[in-house]
């Protein structure tokens, strides 16, 4: 009797734990091959067939459908660059330059994954439409209230996330994203 009673609780120790680091580690900030800079973060292997078992079950868990290791990569930003969480509610400048790629494209977010929908109907820019200072940089401002220049609204006073994809970048393969600059994301003010 004292054997099966030892034998249940190593189960539920087993089954606890084993499923407690599986939920631990499909949390996507904790996926291994993480590379960060400034408030930006990739996972060049994500749309490999090198990805880890981990990251497969992530994305399966979360429906994501990440860039083909020869399309591009995705950057992703959930705080800014003092490592506050990103705030609807606030003011943000995403400016400077991006790494090389053919084109890039930038989109908002909610907390949840999901789009907003807005009055101004844009959620993102692209490489094509954004203005550019005369050195070729550039500042995005992402805030509810209206920003001149370029401009992305949001609609929610809760979190957001900023996705910067780069499409056909020599950085796709996972060469040199180590050495790479990313545009400064900066909180401008919150009300």
């Amino acid at each position: 009797m004292r054997l099966l009673i030892n034998l249940a609780i190593a189960i539920a120790v087993a089954v606890i734990v084993g499923f407690g680091s599986a939920a631990l580690v499909l949390d996507r900030e904790r996926l291994f091959g993480a590379v960060t800079r400034g408030a930006w973060t990739a996972w060049p292997d994500t749309g490999s067939p090198d990805a880890d078992p981990y990251t497969a079950a992530m994305l399966a868990r979360t429906g994501e459908v990440p860039l083909g290791a020869g399309e591009g990569l995705a950057f992703s930003a959930e705080a800014d660059g003092a490592g506050a969480r990103l705030s609807g509610s606030c003011t943000y400048r995403i400016s400077g330059q991006t790494p090389p790629a053919r084109l890039w494209t930038l989109t908002v977010y909610d907390a949840d994954g999901h789009l907003m929908d807005n009055p101004a109907h844009r959620t993102a820019f692209h490489s094509r439409e954004v203005l550019r200072h005369e050195d070729g940089s550039f500042t995005i401002s992402v805030s509810r209230a209206a920003q001149p220049g370029n401009w992305l609204p949001v609609t929610t006073t809760e979190g957001i996330r900023l996705i910067l994809r780069l499409y056909d970048t020599p950085l796709a393969g996972g060469a040199r994203v180590g050495a790479v600059v990313m545009p400064a994301l900066e909180k401008a003010g919150c009300p």
